[in-house]
C-alpha cells in the first residue's frame, strides 16, 4: 500500500501497528506469527534489547528505526516513538513495533497501543515470551515448584518517575509470594535488597542474577541476600538481567547442568 491508496469514500486508509513481542533474544523462541509479520513488514520501529539474530529475520526491503532505551542512552524518547508510529502507519501497510520480551510487560505496549488509538490507527498486539520466565528458565531455575513455590511476583526494579503509586511495596512484595522476578533491578538492587532484608526475609534467602538470558553469551551469578551486593561488586555484574529471589534458585545446581 502506498500513500494514494483510498478507501471506496475516498479518504486514505491507514496502516496496521502490530506490537510485536521479540522475546528474550534466542530466536527460536518468538513467535510463528511475529515471524512472519518481520518477513513481510514495510518498516520496522526496534527496541535495544531485540537481538541481532531477530533482527536478521527482517525483510530485507523494510525500513528499520532503532528507537532503543537503555539507562542513561535513549535513542528515541517515548512519546517522539509513538509518534513515530502514528506517521508511519499513514504511509506503510505494515508497520511492525519490535519489543523485546512482550510488549505489555514492562514495555510500555499498553502506552504504545493506547495512544494509537486514540489516533484512529489499527493495532494488533503479538505477545512474546517475556524474559522474567526465560532467562530463569535457561538458567535451570523453575520459577514454581511442588516443593519450594507455588506463587509468583513479578515487579520492576526501576519505577517510572511522577507515576500514580510512588514507590513499590517491598514489605508487600516480600510477603506476597515464594518467589520474586525483579526486571531491570540491577543499578537499584542494594536498596531493593535492603528493602527485602528489612521486611523480614533471611540474609541467607537464594537470589540468582540472569544476564542475557537465553542468548549465546549468558551469565548467572548466584548468591544470597547478604552477599549478593559484594558478588556484584566482585565480578563487575552488569545489567541488563534478571533478578530472582526464592527457594527455587537452589534448584540451579540441579537443573544448569542441563544447559552446559
Amino acid at each position: 500500500m502506498n500513500r494514494e491508496d483510498t478507501n471506496q469514500q475516498g479518504s486514505k486508509l491507514l496502516g496496521k501497528v502490530y506490537l510485536v513481542g521479540a522475546g528474550p533474544g534466542d530466536p527460536g523462541l518468538i513467535t510463528l506469527k511475529g515471524k512472519g509479520l518481520l518477513e513481510c513488514a514495510d518498516v520496522v520501529v526496534y527496541d535495544a534489547l531485540v537481538s541481532p539474530a531477530i533482527l536478521a529475520m527482517i525483510n530485507p526491503q523494510a525500513e528499520k528505526i532503532n528507537a532503543g532505551k537503555r539507562r542513561g542512552r535513549h535513542s528515541m524518547m517515548q512519546e517522539e516513538t509513538t509518534q513515530v508510529l502514528i506517521d508511519l502507519a499513514q504511509d506503510h501497510a505494515v508497520v511492525v513495533r519490535l519489543k523485546g520480551g512482550d510488549p505489555f510487560i514492562f514495555g510500555r505496549g499498553g502506552e504504545e497501543m493506547e495512544e494509537l488509538l486514540k489516533a484512529g490507527i489499527p493495532v494488533e498486539v503479538v505477545p512474546g515470551i517475556t524474559s522474567g520466565i526465560a532467562a530463569p528458565a535457561y538458567a535451570g531455575i523453575p520459577l514454581t515448584h511442588r516443593l519450594y513455590s507455588s506463587s509468583v511476583t513479578f515487579v520492576t526494579g526501576h519505577e517510572t518517575a511522577g507515576k500514580y503509586h510512588p514507590a513499590i511495596n517491598w514489605n508487600a512484595i516480600a510477603h506476597g509470594s515464594e518467589t520474586i522476578v525483579i526486571y531491570m533491578g540491577i543499578h537499584n538492587l542494594p536498596y531493593i535488597v535492603e528493602q527485602l532484608t528489612q521486611a523480614g526475609l533471611s540474609s541467607q534467602t537464594p537470589i540468582a542474577l540472569v544476564r542475557w538470558g537465553t542468548r549465546p553469551d549468558q551469565q548467572e551469578l548466584i548468591g544470597e541476600l547478604g552477599t549478593i551486593i559484594e558478588q556484584v561488586e566482585t565480578t563487575k555484574f552488569e545489567a541488563p538481567a534478571i533478578v530472582v529471589v526464592g527457594a527455587v534458585v537452589n534448584m540451579h545446581k540441579v537443573l544448569n547442568a542441563v544447559f552446559n
